[in-house]
């Protein structure tokens, strides 16, 4: 594993995440990939000072060129933490449009890409409350840094990629609100460090 540890209180949002990744991601199998890149600690957690989409922008911008410099046995995937920026959903989803622009500028379309998670995750055809959402909830708003070759890959390897989503929801629906609630793997309730830089 490799981190940044530069926020205030870095440790326990790099725990918190963990522990979604641990309970839900992996856990509940909602990513059949994410176990292997996990358990080989290939996964770079870098927590964001970050409180502007600007200052997101520029910290995107480092750990996308951070990512393509790195060996992929030490680090083939990152995770962008954001605990004080892009809070209200709708923000966040406007600014990955952003995204999308900043991998364009960079050149990094078909080389990297960016999947996208949030406390409010919503997806456009869904309610605030279907359980849907779910699969793109995590305890921060984080940006998901991928190698396309690595997924491409892990997709090749994997039976029925076109069956995740069904495998996913079966799972949702079996466990209910409740049930994910029970993981525990919702944020603290304050993040940690958010008094102040």
């Amino acid at each position: 594993m490799t981190s940044t540890n530069e926020h205030p209180g870095a440790a326990e949002i790099i725990a918190a995440t963990r522990l979604w990744l641990e309970r839900a991601v992996i856990g509940l199998n909602l990513c059949p990939f994410a176990k292997s890149v996990y358990v080989k600690e290939q996964v770079r957690y870098a927590v964001s000072r970050a409180r502007t989409g600007d200052a997101v922008l520029d910290d995107l911008t480092r750990e996308l060129a951070a990512l393509v410099a790195a060996d992929p046995l030490q680090v083939d995937t990152t995770l962008l933490i954001l605990p004080q920026a892009l809070q209200d959903f709708a923000d966040f989803a406007d600014f990955l449009d952003l995204v999308e622009v900043t991998l364009k500028v960079q050149g990094l379309t078909g080389t990297l890409q960016v999947a996208s998670f949030h406390p409010q995750y919503q997806f456009a055809d869904a309610e605030e409350n279907d359980l849907s959402n779910y699969t793109n909830r995590a305890p921060y708003p984080i940006l998901h840094l991928l190698r396309e070759a690595s997924l491409a890959r892990a997709i090749r390897h994997h039976p029925d990629p076109s069956r995740i989503y069904q495998e996913n929801m079966a799972t949702l629906n079996a466990l209910g609100l409740e049930g994910w609630h029970a993981l525990g793997v919702d944020a603290p309730s304050k993040p940690p460090g958010d008094g102040g830089e």
